[in-house]
């Protein structure tokens, strides 16, 4: 391919220096003796001016794999063929990424969409839009002590599981699937939600729990140290929920539409990337971002997820995921009214990303 472009380029480059040399003789030849030509040179257009950056800041509710496709865009460059420089923070909680794009620290965040509603039946009057959805299967998996290749979620009735957080995505998830099973959360089982989100895997390996609910990389890595084993994904149990989204401010999008597009179209090449390469290739991307994690271990999370279909083909915030999500709330006891889905995502953006 490279071959083909030079010798095209050596073709054009001889054809321009052709055209020139004959227009400079036919001007030669046509003059009369005593007039002035002038030299006559071939123009060429001048190179565009390039754009200039603009700066953007994300915050991120987590850095974690089951986020690949943007650490793809960012590991590829794609935000820069967009003309953005990203400025990736991470939040560490959807209340406090919320709190910073509310408060103009941030200028779109990413986290799940339930913060979107919370916001919105609170009154916010400059409340945030989803304008694009990345992953549309919950990220965390139980593990249990032993392999359960029979596994049944009625084996945890009777059962100590350690869960997360009382209104929490992962939690609320976890209970819809019980309750979808014909089990009661609070009596057929018993729920620990007293250890922190981040110490979960650490309790359970000290024998603290029958089962454990775990995101990545905790799942992995008790089954790499032989003290747990994944038995179900709470991502394929629970359906398509569009788990985590990109949100701005309605005066930012209304500001800034160009900037949103550029943002959406690099995320989508990233989504295309994802779609068409291995976990293998997938892992070898993203792994700068991982500097504290083995190749060999971001290769089997991102094949955990690819398997499960986590990720979109495209960014488009379908209103069905909308509405399962506000089940799940609802189910949960933490929604008392619904939001409408024509308020709080726009499709545009996302749509003209894949044209």
């Amino acid at each position: 391919m490279k071959k083909r472009l030079i010798a095209l380029l050596l073709t054009t480059a001889l054809a321009g220096l052709t055209f020139t040399a004959c227009g400079e003789k036919q001007a030669q030849e046509t003059a009369k003796p005593e007039e002035k030509t002038e030299e006559t040179t071939s123009s060429t257009a001048a190179p565009a001016p390039k754009k200039e950056m603009t700066d953007i800041t994300l915050n991120e509710v987590a850095h974690s794999i089951f986020y690949a496709p943007m650490y793809v865009a960012i590991e590829e460059g794609y935000f820069e063929e967009e003309n953005i420089r990203l400025d990736l923070v991470c939040g560490f909680g959807a209340d406090k990424v919320m709190t910073a794009v509310l408060s103009g620290e941030a200028d779109i965040g990413f986290m799940g969409s339930e913060s979107s509603i919370y916001t919105y039946n609170e009154g916010a009057n400059d409340y945030v839009v989803n304008f694009a959805q990345l992953t549309q299967r919950a990220g965390n998996f139980l593990v249990a002590r032993e392999e359960m290749p029979e596994f049944s979620w009625n084996d945890l009735k009777g059962k100590t599981v350690l869960g997360g957080r009382k209104g929490g995505m992962p939690e609320m998830v976890f209970e819809f699937i019980l309750k979808e099973n014909g089990i009661d959360p609070a009596s057929d089982l018993e729920i620990n939600q007293s250890i922190d989100f981040g110490a979960t895997a650490a309790a359970f390996s000290e024998n603290l729990g029958d089962f454990t609910v775990e995101f990545e990389p905790g799942a992995t890595a008790l089954e790499t140290e032989g003290k747990g084993y994944v038995v179900a994904s709470l991502g394929e149990d629970s359906g398509y929920v569009p788990y985590t989204a990109y949100s701005a401010k309605q005066s930012f999008m209304e500001e800034h539409p160009e900037t949103i597009q550029s943002f959406v179209n690099a995320l989508q090449k990233g989504m295309d990337y994802v779609q068409s390469h291995t976990p293998a290739e997938i892992a070898k991307a993203i792994e700068p971002q991982f500097p504290e994690s083995d190749l060999e271990t971001i290769t089997t999370i991102v094949t955990r997820y690819y398997d499960q279909d986590t990720w979109k083909e495209n960014l488009i915030f379908e209103k069905s995921s909308f509405e399962l999500l506000q089940d799940i709330l609802e189910s949960a006891g933490e929604l008392e009214k619904r939001a409408p889905y024509e308020d709080l995502v726009t499709t545009t953006y996302a749509e003209t990303a894949v044209k």
